[in-house]
């Protein structure tokens, strides 16, 4: 997996495709989002190869709202949902602050290559700066060339200096 890490206000975007797109707002989602934000999810889950379900799909968000457990941003064009960000809380013990984990990112296929996505990574930073956080980070394949791309892009740094370990129970 590589990893990226964003740290406050240190940030370089184009927004050049934004500015064309009046119609686009990103905002903090709410439970009235649920239904749109569940199928988007649950795109979201297929396309990593995950069963579709639906249903699973809103009651964990639903969850994660309830319990503010995490922020997901959702990205509006007119009145379709574009895409979404969802972010976990995180604290560094070595920095002594809170940081978040970019955990999902996804545009709807038709929404792409708008600048959507940088539009929902610059939502973190804000949600960063709004939390005195330290930042972000994220990780994803090595092979993923596309994100790889989208997080320089975005002024995301990619960090080469730490291995990253898992351990996985068989719910997994």
């Amino acid at each position: 997996m590589t990893h990226y890490y964003w740290t406050t206000y240190k940030s370089a975007c184009n927004y050049q495709l934004l500015e064309q797109m009046n119609e686009l707002q990103i905002r903090k989602a709410t439970p009235e989002d649920l239904t749109s934000l569940s199928e988007l999810f649950d795109g979201y889950r297929v396309y990593y190869g995950r069963p579709s379900d639906r249903e699973a799909a809103r009651q964990f968000l639903s969850a994660r709202m309830a319990g503010e457990e995490s922020v997901i941003m959702v990205a509006m064009h007119n009145q379709d949902l574009a895409g979404f960000v969802q972010f976990y809380p995180l604290f560094s013990s070595v920095r002594m602050q809170r940081l978040w984990l970019l955990n999902d990112l996804f545009v709807q296929e038709r929404f792409r290559g708008r600048g959507i996505s940088v539009a929902l990574i610059e939502s973190g930073k804000t949600l960063c700066r709004e939390t005195l956080a330290c930042g972000f980070m994220l990780e994803t394949a090595k092979t993923n060339t596309i994100g790889n791309n989208l997080y320089r892009k975005a002024g995301l740094t990619l960090d080469t200096e730490h291995y990253v370990y898992q351990w996985e129970t068989d719910r997994c």
